[in-house]
């Protein structure tokens, strides 16, 4: 079955006995763009797909009200960034230590994580990536891996682009202060 434009995806949603056939394309063509996204947030797989599960849902449960003011892929992404946010809010509420010991066990995990095929410089980079705020881990994650436009990251984030490109500017300041430091 040919992949399905962002339209036909709409347009299906809205047509009864089509809906689950809708979403399954959606799926095929967004879940692994939003699992890596939301990889790059929470670093753990099991963390990932559990974000990536809520995710899904609020998405099914909101896509018959979605008003197109922005691109599906936008939305999706917001949804993605909202939850993995919100994930890592209750993770730090349920962890009773400090955010340091938190991103200690983060950069634990990314270490051992056997889908990391990284070299020794980009443990590093990670590393130092998990040491920036969660805005500025994002903005960076966006901007240098995914390659994304300020106006997009800007629709996502709900921020303006001078925001996104201060943001990032400080990430990448602090991820090259890192390095040196070692």
């Amino acid at each position: 079955m040919p992949e399905w434009d962002d339209r036909e995806i709409l347009e299906g949603i809205k047509i009864p006995g089509k809906e689950e056939v809708a979403f399954n394309q959606l799926l095929q063509k967004y879940q692994e763009r939003l699992y890596w996204h939301i990889r790059k947030i929470v670093i753990g797989h099991d963390d990932t797909d559990d974000v990536l599960q809520n995710t899904m849902i609020k998405v099914w449960k909101s896509l018959p009200n979605f008003r197109a003011d922005s691109g599906l892929f936008t939305w999706l992404y917001r949804i993605a960034t909202n939850e993995a946010l919100t994930f890592l809010k209750q993770k730090k509420k349920r962890t009773f230590a400090p955010w340091l010991e938190v991103e200690q066990k983060m950069s634990e995990t990314l270490e051992s994580d056997p889908w990391f095929n990284g070299d020794e410089i980009q443990l590093k980079l990670q590393q130092a990536i998990l040491k920036l705020p969660d805005k500025q881990r994002i903005v960076f994650n966006m901007k240098y891996f995914d390659e994304m436009k300020y106006d997009d990251m800007s629709k996502i984030l709900e921020t303006s682009v001078g925001a996104l490109k201060a943001s990032y500017h400080h990430a990448v300041k602090k991820i090259e202060k890192y390095f040196k430091e070692d």
